[in-house]
């Protein structure tokens, strides 16, 4: 008599366990589960067996082989699409038709009697025998109904609670005469509890069912799966394991190294060649898989990992699941439920939270806390917040799921009844992500004025008026059409402080989200004239006088953005000729690629000199930045950019502050110097850039990148707001951006990127402080070493990626490379460092 082994299972709610291994060959006890089924057949007697296969076949195959080492005779019926649990079976109909066949599940974990069970199909004359069992909740499976012969009257697939009439489910465990094949159409996705079973009971064929006394386990989802593995080690089911008794409970298998000053509390299992160093800690239910290694301080409970994983010092693994060649790195937390796949690393001291889903060849960086399930992405962030805010892909890392959870994290840290400004850029995917901030703000008694489609700028100063305490802006991400950026803003407009983020990043960690009583539902309300308030602040605040006198024509491109909305309440104020392009909204490229910026730039400044215009600008999509091109029409670079609008402050203010990022080129200072002008050099975030700006002296700010702070306006990166005030410098200085620009030095400035892992990033900065002994340290931000001729170098860690930065400057380009190359060998050299 033979045996089919059904082998073509997914396991889709056992991903990412199964996102590449079939579920049955998923371990219990360091032995796949199908392993267990097929020396269950053999105790038995049944020693030849078809196994069929379809979702990942050849693994199968090539695990198992012709089942040899078993000492038994495996074949293999391959479906090239899914059959269903019956087609299956029709598919190997060849190997069958001979006599009476057993067929059984390869991947539920049992020890059903099944030579008792042969007994009573026989003695039953049965033409089908089902394998049944008692179970608590019986929602999940299909009910059989006998009477008390053990004829089935009845079949319920998958019932409600009002359909529950008996707690006897199907095990997927038949006896068959070969003439049930008939019933079945080749070929075709068929079912035995749905179709092929239900219309045999209607023509009164003799269906028996068999009341199983032993143990069985649909393995079907993350908590059976546990479940599975602490029944073996209490002996609620007999299975096959190969391993000696240590102590009462506690199981090592061949070549298991255990130090005697470990902390070993059974039952649990510890794999072949597995390593468990003194001071670590495992505890009921944990499973070691082969080669596994877990270092000094680290504790496991409940915890099943699979083979060849590293668990590092003092990590912590509770309740979950970690996958084969995975890494959990020194201090590491994985909490209960959580399931990782294989060949990830779980970088020092991240943080996976209960039930999150961490797919295959994943890398969670050092420090993450990780909340949601990382499927897509190839890293957990370290941090919450990156250089522009919240960012990641469109319904992949940004989803409106994730909206709400953001936005209810920030309506926590403000007051029931605040109100918050919100706004978006021209994109269909930030609009319905905006609603999703909405509602989640409503919901946690945040008031919320919507701009809608508004200029960041516009969005910033609504953000900073009275009564006001917060917003949220949500845009794409520049040169990225696929991904969001979500900007949280404080009462003043600017970008929420390290010290916010951190604050919001707690409360988004934990869940720990406030709601509002239905009668604290908050309002939404859409102000009528936000734009027309903005622009006539703006042209109150910035000295226009001798615009309309020097009858300047200008080129402006819009990027079709929201600049767009703004743009014709300030020009038809400012007395200007303007050219416009692309002077709409457009929400089906919200952004552009490097190479269309290229191309839009070319065309810019083919018509500044074709109109012949004093210069030309083009805002960034949202009119936050600004590029600028020259009377002649040529390009002037973002580095050259601020230091010639920078002149231009500082030459006509003659006195005060101007606040520049570290990372700026020291001929700013020469040009400060010149104006009698005093620098305030910041690191170089874009909130500390902000906050120096609130100086009461400050003249002018930049961040180098096209961003400038006009401070006698608003404290925030602004394009409107500093394409006005050129406006006016130009129009009274009577001198072309060429000139300024050429009577500016050159700057000598080299900047490189080296590869630098988290984990040695410390270590890197170490070094680069011991090297520069005896020199002069700044550390604004970084390290910047000072020589004693005036040439410097900075290196700075990157806060979101696993490389650090350097910048050196000389007073000709081979002192500055000289600089550049010694201080990245540095740098090179920590990195490395094992």
């Amino acid at each position: 008599m033979k045996a089919v082994v059904m082998a073509g299972g997914e396991g889709t709610r056992l991903r990412p366990m199964t996102a590449n291994q079939p579920k049955p060959l998923l371990p219990i006890i360091n032995r796949p589960i199908m392993e267990h089924v097929l020396r269950l057949l053999k105790r038995h007697g049944f020693t030849e067996t078809v196994v069929t296969v379809q979702f990942l076949a050849a693994l199968i195959r090539n695990y198992f082989g012709d089942g040899d080492e078993l000492g038994m005779t495996l074949h293999y019926a391959t479906e090239e699409v899914p059959l269903g649990t019956a087609g299956s079976v029709k598919n190997a109909a060849d190997k069958l038709r001979d006599d009476r066949f057993l067929v059984i599940s390869g991947d539920a974990l049992t020890d059903i009697d099944l030579t008792d069970m042969l007994r009573f199909h026989r003695e039953n004359r049965a033409l089908v025998t089902i394998g049944l069992k008692r179970v608590p909740n019986p929602l999940e499976f299909g009910i059989i109904i006998v009477d008390d012969s053990g004829r089935i009257q009845r079949f319920l697939e998958k019932p409600t609670w009002g359909q529950v009439f008996s707690d006897t489910v199907n095990t997927g465990i038949y006896i068959m005469e070969p003439s049930v094949l008939d019933e079945i159409a080749p070929g075709q996705s068929v079912d035995w509890s749905s179709d092929v079973f239900p219309r045999m009971l209607e023509r009164g064929c003799r269906l028996f069912g068999y009341v199983a006394d032993g143990y069985w386990e649909d393995v079907g989802t993350h908590e059976s799966y546990l479940k599975a593995q602490a029944d073996v080690l209490e002996g609620k089911v007999k299975v096959d394991f190969d391993a000696f008794e240590l102590a009462p409970g506690v199981w090592a298998a061949e070549g298991a190294s255990v130090d005697p000053e470990a902390v070993l509390k059974g039952p649990l299992y510890i794999g072949d060649y597995a390593k468990v160093e003194a001071g670590a800690e495992l505890r009921e239910y944990t499973v070691l898989g082969s080669n596994a290694v877990v270092k000094e301080g680290a504790f496991l409970h409940r915890a099943v990992v699979s083979d060849n994983v590293y668990v590092g010092p003092a990590a912590h693994l509770r309740g979950c699941v970690i996958g084969k060649n995975t890494d959990v790195m020194t201090g590491a937390r994985i909490e209960e439920n959580a399931v990782v796949g294989d060949e990830c690393v779980i970088e020092s001291e991240a943080y996976v939270s209960s039930g999150v889903k961490i797919y295959p060849f994943k890398t969670i960086e050092a420090g993450s806390v990780v909340n949601t399930s990382v499927i897509w992405e190839s890293r957990g962030q370290r941090s919450l917040f990156g250089p522009r805010g919240v960012s990641g892909l469109v319904n992949v890392e940004i989803t409106p799921e994730l909206c709400v959870r953001l936005a209810s994290a920030y309506a926590t840290t403000l007051r029931k009844g605040d109100t918050v400004v919100t706004s978006r850029d021209a994109s269909r995917a930030a609009r319905a992500l905006k609603r999703a901030v909405i509602s989640a703000l409503n919901s946690s008694a945040i008031n919320v004025v919507d701009l809608e489609a508004a200029a960041l700028p516009v969005a910033r100063f609504n953000t900073s008026r009275e009564n006001v305490r917060g917003g949220i802006a949500v845009r794409t991400t520049a040169g990225d059409p696929q991904s969001v950026d979500i900007v949280f803003m404080d009462e003043t407009g600017a970008d929420l402080s390290q010290a916010a983020q951190r604050k919001l990043e707690r409360v988004f960690s934990r869940q720990e989200y406030r709601r509002a009583f239905p009668g604290e539902i908050a309002e939404l309300t859409f102000p009528a004239r936000a734009v027309d308030t903005y622009a006539r602040e703006l042209l109150a605040c910035i000295d226009m006088s001798g615009v309309k006198d020097a009858e300047m024509k200008v080129v402006v491109d819009c990027a079709g953005g929201t600049s767009s909305l703004v743009l014709p309440s300030l020009l038809g104020r400012a007395g200007v000729d303007v050219l416009t392009v692309n002077n709409r909204l457009d929400d089906a490229s919200p952004t552009e690629t490097i190479a269309e910026r290229r191309r839009d730039l070319q065309r810019l400044a083919d018509l500044v000199a074709s109109a012949r215009a004093a210069f030309g600008v083009r805002f960034d999509p949202v009119g936050e930045r600004v590029s600028l091109v020259d009377e002649m029409g040529q390009l002037i670079s973002e580095e050259r950019a601020l230091l010639v609008v920078l002149d231009l402050v500082a030459a006509e203010r003659r006195g005060g502050r101007v606040a520049l990022p570290v990372t700026t080129t020291r001929v700013a200072e020469m040009v400060c110097r010149f104006h009698g002008v005093q620098v305030d050099w910041t690191a170089t975030s874009l909130d500390t850039l902000t906050r120096a700006a609130r100086h009461p002296d400050m003249i002018f700010a930049g961040d180098g990148k096209g961003g400038f702070i006009v401070p006698e306006f608003a404290p925030t990166v602004d394009g409107l707001a500093v394409f006005l005030r050129l406006l006016g410098l130009v129009a009274r200085t009577r001198l072309s951006l060429s000139q300024i620009d050429a009577r500016i030095p050159e700057a000598k400035l080299l900047k490189r990127t080296v590869p630098t892992p988290w984990a040695h990033k410390g270590a890197v900065m170490r070094s680069v402080v011991e090297a520069a002994e005896g020199h002069r340290l700044d550390t604004t931000d970084g390290v910047r070493v000072v020589e004693d001729d005036g040439s410097w170098a900075l290196v700075l860690p990157d806060p979101a990626e696993a490389v650090t930065h350097l910048w050196a400057e000389g007073h000709d380009m081979d002192t500055a490379q000289a600089l550049l190359e010694r201080w990245a060998h540095v740098v090179e050299q920590a990195a490395g460092a094992r």
